[in-house]
């Protein structure tokens, strides 16, 4: 069945060759970019026997000026979108830019939370020349304002607010906050005042989200075991991480008693079935990801060896294969684009979380860098149905943001 699969797998990379181009890396503790080739039907990487110095960390100025024009075309793009939010009258129904004075552009609400995210993080960590430096900072400063900020929240407070965007869109709130409270804190008098300047101005809705998810999680008698949006996994990761941030340690508590309650006993996690049609998230390796937050390596190690038994230890990558895109320009399809850079951090953050040594981190890490390739490749302008959203992803795994601690 793996035979049958990669075959299928390089005709379809082979039928879609013509919208990939490769990008330019740039991995810490690497002094060259891999220069542009025409890619081969499959990701070739070599058998790894170290996993020093070839993780992700360093973005190439090339890859940052790429991704932050995505977000900057799309973070006040108010049409298309899609809004899908439980009213109770017809006058709650408006365009998007009065339901959502600050996040109305980027395609539907999450999307520009995180496109908001990418201009922050780029403008923390990114190589971006003055000109986009500068066109980002007018953007924050337009739509994050506590005007802004107060629609926002009327939003949130309305009385059919329900679960709306739970939990994904929350997380990334929260990742957004977090960014620029580390912002804050370790950059230069200038950066900090900006950044102090959209967090003052979040900080309400921040707020709401955090108490909204604090009397959520209680209640939250089962894991999301999905690919996509309302999978709990992927959103307590970035709630922990913000926890961490924020110094919230009922918070962050709270999240390790779910992750533990839900987790702890997970075996055999049924990864050959992955991924399924419209994933953009890995159910089996975003757990995994969770878990090495909560456990020590010692336990983490063990656990995993429970998890994932099937890990090789002969260094290869052919153990799972990229997914792939059959057309682009279909906004469910197209997730899968999103699955391989999401894959790609989870697979780099729990090779680095196993004990030096693990026989099991070469081909952790040798499958990270297909994936990564896949992913970051498929980050283009050719369809809005990706570009509102693929660079985000791209983003939080070329700047190395989830394994920050």
């Amino acid at each position: 069945m793996r035979a049958v699969l990669r075959l299928r797998s390089a005709a379809a990379n082979a039928a879609s060759m013509k919208r990939i181009v490769l990008p330019l890396f740039l991995l810490a503790g690497c002094s060259e970019a891999v220069g542009q080739a025409s890619p081969p039907t499959r990701p070739q990487v070599q058998s790894m026997t170290t996993t020093d110095n070839i993780f992700p960390g360093r973005i190439a100025p090339e890859l940052a000026a790429r991704f932050s024009r995505l977000a900057l075309d799309c973070v006040q793009k108010e049409f298309p979108n899609k809004i899908s939010r439980t009213t109770d009258t017809a006058e709650e129904i408006g365009r998007p830019r009065e339901l959502f004075p600050a996040f109305y552009g980027c395609f539907d609400w999450h999307s520009a939370v995180h496109g908001h995210w990418l201009l922050v993080r780029m403008l923390r960590v990114g190589g971006l020349d003055n000109a986009m430096r500068d066109e980002a900072v007018a953007k924050l400063d337009a739509n994050l304002t506590p005007e802004t900020i107060a629609g926002e929240l009327a939003n949130f407070r309305r009385p059919a607010r329900g679960s709306w965007e739970r939990p994904y869109g929350w997380a990334w709130l929260l990742q957004l906050t977090a960014e620029l409270r580390e912002w804050e804190a370790q950059g230069t008098p200038e950066s900090n005042q900006a950044a102090a300047r959209w967090r003052a101005a979040l900080e309400p809705l921040e707020s709401d989200i955090v108490a909204a998810t604090k009397d959520w999680l209680p209640k939250l008698a089962y894991p999301i075991r999905l690919g996509t949006h309302n999978q709990s996994a992927f959103a307590f990761t970035l709630m922990h991480d913000w926890a961490g941030v924020a110094g919230d340690a009922d918070f962050a508590a709270m999240i390790e008693d779910r992750a533990r309650d839900f987790h702890a006993g997970d075996v055999d996690c049924p990864i050959a079935y992955e991924p399924s049609g419209e994933d953009f998230l890995s159910p089996c390796l975003m757990v995994a990801d969770l878990m090495r937050r909560v456990m020590d390596e010692a336990a983490f190690a063990e656990w995993l060896s429970d998890y994932l038994p099937g890990i090789p230890v002969d260094g290869s990558a052919g153990w799972l294969d990229p997914a792939i895109v059959l057309d682009a320009s279909d906004g469910k399809l197209v997730h899968l684009d999103g699955v391989n850079s999401s894959r790609a951090w989870n697979l780099y953050n729990i090779a680095r979380a196993l004990p030096d040594g693990d026989p099991r981190r070469a081909s952790l890490v040798a499958a990270a860098a297909i994936h990564r390739d896949a992913g970051v490749a498929a980050v283009s302008d050719e369809h809005y149905s990706g570009s509102h959203w693929l660079a985000s992803f791209a983003t939080y795994l070329m700047t190395d943001r989830g394994w920050e601690e």
